[in-house]
């Protein structure tokens, strides 16, 4: 196939419409329990009250130095917090079901930046991936699927020039490889920096970390540190794969099998070490990966439904869009698509 083609292919069908709309969904409920996990002491951790953990004289200096800024430090009003904080928990719950669209998705990105920043001490790494990625949804169409359309949306886009309108493909593409790329770095990143510590090198890491009483499962972890073979096997698995993530994801057969890998690390994580947030943001972000194989999964609830639907008495037979083309169909371009 030629450039020009293989350009114009990925210009012109969009990749892991299903995926990235899990990607939004997920970020959102990780959002939102946040919000709901704090929220019966919510002046005690954020307000801007004198008994509160950062008073916020401090928080504006804080703010200052970093250079940032945060919605709740421009008013030190009662009813000013409350507001901010209830709008953040109905923003993250429209991008968790799926209303609103873009807009809302930014304004949640805006009020989720501005309580991270009024209370850093309870981020546990995800929150600064939840950061990054959000931008890039905004180039993506990721309420495609989980979600519920008004119909506004569509109208307005069927306003726009056709050039605009054709400009939506290639910059949801462009947001997907961006998400990609950045899941690639994280992983890479981590692994190098593993690579240079001893307790890595040695293969005893996974001793250590699982002692931490912040981080130790009572009953299970102990079970963990005091097996060798299995400190071993985790400490050196764990480098490995971070290190050659990347690899796994650019080769179209291995790619559904690399996500389903990250998965399950990031699930032990978040059992093991109780950093919930961290590894459901992760999940949400090796979604997009696995995009292909969530639509063959879809497809086959669908046939499996309606085939139970059928033996069912005085059942009707209805017309499915089982056969209709999938929007994650896999372009002949590497992009981070599953391959059927």
């Amino acid at each position: 196939m030629s450039i020009k083609k293989t350009i114009d292919s990925a210009a012109s069908r969009p990749v892991a419409a299903l995926g990235v709309s899990g990607t939004r969904a997920l970020l959102g409920f990780v959002g939102l329990m946040y919000y709901l996990s704090h929220y019966g002491d919510r002046s005690y951790l954020f307000g801007p009250g004198a008994d509160s953990v950062l008073p916020h004289r401090l928080f504006l200096e804080q703010i200052q130095e970093k250079g940032s800024f945060s919605l709740y430090a421009w008013s030190t009003s009662e009813v000013w917090f409350e507001a901010v904080f209830h709008l953040g928990v109905l923003a993250a719950l429209a991008v968790t079901v799926g209303v609103g669209g873009r807009a809302v998705l930014a304004a949640h990105g805006i009020l989720l930046w501005s309580l991270y920043e009024r209370q850093s001490a309870f981020l546990d790494g995800g929150d600064n991936l939840a950061q990054l990625v959000i931008p890039f949804l905004l180039l993506t169409n990721c309420y495609q699927n989980f979600s519920f359309s008004s119909g506004v949306a569509d109208r307005v886009v069927g306003r726009l020039p056709g050039s605009v309108r054709a400009l939506g493909v290639p910059l949801h593409n462009l947001g997907v490889v961006a998400i990609a790329v950045q899941m690639c770095l994280v992983y890479v990143v981590s692994g190098l920096y593993k690579v240079q510590g001893d307790v890595w090198q040695d293969g005893t890491a996974l001793f250590y970390i699982m002692r931490v009483p912040e981080f130790e499962l009572p009953g299970l972890s102990n079970l963990v540190y005091n097996n060798d073979l299995l400190v071993f096997l985790g400490t050196y698995s764990t480098t490995l794969f971070l290190v050659y993530f990347p690899m796994g994801i650019l080769v179209p057969s291995l790619r559904p099998w690399t996500a389903a890998a990250s998965i399950a690390f990031h699930v032990s994580i978040g059992v093991f070490m109780g950093l919930t947030a961290f590894a459901l943001t992760m999940i949400a972000c090796d979604l997009i990966f696995l995009s292909s194989a969530l639509s063959r999964a879809r497809k086959l609830a669908r046939t499996l439904r309606e085939r139970w639907t059928q033996k069912q008495p005085g059942s009707i037979p209805t017309v499915t869009d089982q056969d209709a083309p999938e929007s994650d169909a896999p372009a002949p371009v590497p992009v981070p698509q599953a391959a059927r």
